[in-house]
């Protein structure tokens, strides 16, 4: 019998050494191993994030980060990932709903806008976001922006 998933939204301050570590470990894993690009996965928007992670049996499954985005503009999701060994059962989607139903819940009223890999580009026309830039190399790996349209379909 599968575990149950359980969700929590924490901000950096308030996780524990070992949680930011397994945060960090993963995240590594995923956008330095796995994708073999070498950049600075740690950055000083960690500093403000509020953590999103999804744990089976207490281990982290699924990950993502919401934090105000660049442009000052909107808000934003980003790091979103499965582990390896968790993927292939529709925990990436489940994390997006969790992701897009915090933004809602704790910043009304703000856009969301994405910077999502290229190759994802169709799994986040699921949820509703549509491309607002060309796709181009983020860290090497190919990206583009992507907004989401609101009940009205404005941006």
């Amino acid at each position: 019998m599968t575990m149950p998933i359980t969700t929590t939204i924490t901000p950096t301050t308030e996780l524990t050494a070992p949680q930011l570590l397994e945060i960090m470990t993963a995240r590594v894993a995923v956008f330095v191993v796995e994708q073999d690009c070498a950049y600075q996965e740690a950055d000083a928007a960690d500093r403000t994030a509020l953590h999103v992670c999804l744990r089976r049996d207490g281990r982290l499954v699924a990950y993502a980060r919401l934090l105000p985005h660049a442009d000052g503009h909107h808000m934003s999701l980003g790091r979103v990932l499965v582990v390896k060994s968790a993927r292939g059962a529709g925990l990436g989607r489940q994390l997006v709903n969790t992701c897009l139903a915090a933004l809602a819940e704790r910043f009304p009223g703000q856009p969301v806008k994405i910077q999502a890999q290229a190759y994802l580009q169709d799994f986040y026309a699921s949820f509703g976001f549509t491309p607002v830039s060309a796709v181009y190399l983020e860290d090497g790996i190919p990206h583009l922006d992507m907004v989401l349209a609101d009940k009205n379909g404005d941006n």
